[in-house]
């Protein structure tokens, strides 16, 4: 296990907090788009359901994100963080410095 593990613990806290905010920020450009022709017009519909899609894939990725770090805080309280879950060998520090939410180390990264 790093011996920074505080530190990575914190900070993947603190990344979590961070998504959580955003998401709770974006929460009004997913809702559903008025369709009503007699108040907008046709290209502004049109506009309004792209931005809703692009804010849709951006909270799935944000919700992927927050999947990873509660797996690596999961894999914190279990002693087996910093360790790759392909091939059981210890992540690089400079890896998980970068990313501490990474399951995986460079050779099975490179890998898939």
């Amino acid at each position: 296990m790093p011996d920074n593990i505080k530190e990575l613990r914190a900070a993947l806290l603190q990344r979590r907090e961070d998504l959580t905010g955003l998401s709770a920020l974006s929460a009004g450009s997913r809702d559903a788009v008025e369709l009503d022709q007699s108040r907008v017009g046709r290209l502004s519909r049109m506009d309004a359901l792209q931005q809703q899609e692009m804010a849709k894939a951006s909270e799935s990725q944000r919700s992927q994100q927050v999947a990873r770090i509660d797996a690596a805080l999961a894999r914190i309280a279990s002693g087996d963080f910093g360790y790759c879950l392909d091939c059981g060998e210890e992540i690089a520090a400079k890896r998980l410095a970068v990313d501490p939410a990474t399951p995986l180390c460079i050779d099975c990264a490179s890998g898939r």
